[in-house]
């Protein structure tokens, strides 16, 4: 769980700002948008085959 306090005379804008690059960074965004929508197991095969060969092409 993230959790953000404020510092000092920290704005709500700028903790709003802050959670969600934490959010970012965490992946946690990411992870929503995945599982906001059903995807068939054939086609999260094909992207995590697609992942593994980016994985591959970036360690050569």
């Amino acid at each position: 769980m993230i959790k953000v306090r404020p510092r000092g005379n920290e704005s709500i804008q700028q903790m709003l700002k802050r959670f969600k690059r934490l959010c970012m960074r965490e992946g946690l965004t990411r992870d929503i948008k995945r599982t906001s929508y059903y995807e068939k197991p054939s086609e999260r095969r094909r992207r995590k085959t697609r992942k593994a060969a980016r994985k591959e092409v970036v360690r050569k």
